[in-house]
């Protein structure tokens, strides 16, 4: 196993220092030690895999290098010289842009204006920025229109914005936050190919990512942290495989893969007939109890109207809706209960708990029923039971007395898939349930549904095609609001093309004919 190598004041071969050098680099909120003796080199040229578990660190260190937080402690050199970091501006100046999960951009402007965004120093020429984004476009292989508004792209084209305004500021360092999240599979492609070729012109690619196939895809170095420390950092011809980069990641051997296998299929749990609501239109399927109905799509192609509508956030504003053998507006006034329906949703420490309220009482948001007596509240049996979920879905916290914001993000889910659990539901809606979490976390959650489908059906509405393929039964690709196409896990020909059909191809449609009508709607 590689180790650490040491970065004192390493030079490349032609005696030139790093691009960026960070130097024992400290970081603490409160008692928690988020960064701990840093000490790492970015390198022109170089795409640098940066991987750690949920807490590890990552984020905290990208954001200090990225200058919206400061060290307590450490160096960060910038050829070779100290280059503290105020702000982000100063570190824009010094050539260093980060691209965040949530994009920063303003829809109702067009994606020139966009770019003319923070431009203080000389006057502003429009047509020039705008011939300079065709220009950088085209030598980067982004499809992109520079009078187009923002609010009429879709999440690819938006990243690629916002990829555009750090190119257009000449940045040399591009940090990129779980960039393939949000993306089609030939979009990620794309998206490799512009990052290969940023290389190539000398720049310094960070790419933080959970997924290990992506990783030996695309870097060229790999570096792991674990509890706010760099513990390995190698070569990507160092490592055969994903199972044994994820085992070095997590710092230990890793269980089998997950595997779906087919369980028998009950009753009718959800039924769609032509439902609408909103952006989502003319949706029709039916799960049964037994199956994972994965629904795939790209984020912001009505995924959130449908799930509003099932979970009872939103009416439906047409066609049928049946939940448990009941009709929508009857099983909204009696849905409480064990054994009716559950919602993971895709906001853990939002709409799933209270970060400031403790785990027992984030236990009790939806099982308070569950222990009352004569209107009272029994909070020793309730605390109890909540230990005991603790204890079998293995999260790691601080007793119950720790707050939901105090955990990492695989602990928090854990806790709200084992609270949920508890009540032995017989529908599960689960929304993007493994977002940003590290491979250890993501496998035990998936381990968790398909268990479930003994005694429920799980609506699975994800944008990770590589989890819809663990989980599903049956598939429906999700388009503009609309599904392409709705089919079974046997169905080999559509599941391999199901890259296409979250572009808005149809099955059997010519690529590039499927590509231009998709473009016109």
């Amino acid at each position: 196993m590689a180790q650490t190598p040491s970065f004192a004041a390493k030079k490349s071969a032609d005696g030139t220092p790093p691009l960026i050098r960070l130097e024992n680099i400290c970081k603490s909120y409160g008692p928690v030690r988020a960064n701990r003796n840093i000490s790492l080199e970015i390198r022109s040229g170089e795409i640098l895999a940066l991987l750690g578990e949920n807490g590890a660190g990552k984020s905290t260190l990208m954001s200090i290098l990225s200058g919206k937080s400061r060290q307590d402690s450490g160096t960060i050199f910038v050829d070779g010289l100290p280059s503290p970091f105020r702000s982000p501006r100063d570190a824009l100046a010094a050539g260093i842009g980060m691209v965040y999960q949530h994009f920063m951009l303003v829809e109702a402007m067009t994606v020139t204006q966009n770019l003319m965004l923070g431009q203080a120093h000389g006057i502003l020429n429009p047509a020039a920025m705008r011939a300079r984004v065709l220009e950088l476009a085209e030598r980067y292989g982004f499809e992109i229109n520079p009078d187009a508004m923002i609010s009429d792209l879709s999440m690819g084209e938006r990243q690629r914005v916002e990829i555009l305004k750090l190119l257009y500021r000449d940045c040399r360092v591009l940090i990129l936050d779980e960039p393939t999240a949000v993306l089609t599979p030939p979009e990620i492609s794309q998206l490799f190919s512009a990052l290969r070729r940023m290389a190539a012109d000398g720049k310094a690619i960070v790419f933080i990512s959970h997924k290990m196939k992506e990783v030996l895809d695309l870097a060229t170095e790999i570096s792991i942290l674990r509890r706010g420390e760099i513990v390995e950092h190698f070569l990507r011809s160092e490592v055969p495989g994903e199972r044994e980069l994820a085992e070095r990641m997590v710092g230990r051997q890793m269980e089998t893969e997950v595997e779906q296998t087919p369980v028998e299929k009950g009753e009718v749990l959800l039924e769609l007939d032509n439902a609408c609501c909103g952006m989502a239109q003319s949706l029709s399927c039916t799960l049964r109890r037994g199956e994972v109905l994965a629904v795939v799509g790209v984020a912001g192609n009505g995924q959130r109207e449908l799930v509003e509508m099932v979970t009872g956030g939103a009416k439906p504003e047409g066609g049928s809706v049946r939940i448990l053998g009941k009709s929508w507006s009857e099983f909204m006034r009696t849905r409480m209960g064990r054994r009716s329906m559950v919602y993971i949703p895709e906001d853990r420490k939002g709409l799933a708990t209270c970060p400031s309220l403790d785990l027992l009482d984030n236990f009790l948001l939806t099982n308070r029923n569950g222990f009352q007596n004569f209107g009272f509240l029994d909070r020793r049996h309730s605390a109890t039971a909540a230990a005991d979920i603790m204890e079998e879905y293995q999260v790691v916290a601080d007793g119950l007395h720790a707050t939901a914001g105090s955990l990492s993000g695989g602990n928090l889910q854990k806790m709200v898939l084992g609270r949920e659990f508890f009540r032995e539901p017989s529908l599960i809606v689960a929304e993007n349930p493994t977002q940003g979490l590290d491979i250890g976390a993501m496998e035990e959650v998936w381990r968790r549904i398909l268990d479930a489908r003994d005694h429920a059906g799980v609506l699975l509405v994800t944008s990770d095609l590589r989890e819809a393929m663990t989980l599903a039964d049956t598939f429906a690709v999700m388009y503009r609001g609309r599904f392409i196409d709705v089919f079974p896990r046997s169905d080999e020909a559509r599941v391999e093309s199901i890259g296409l059909m979250m572009a808005g191809i149809r099955f059997g449609e010519d690529a590039e004919n499927g590509a231009d009508k998709a473009q016109e709607k």
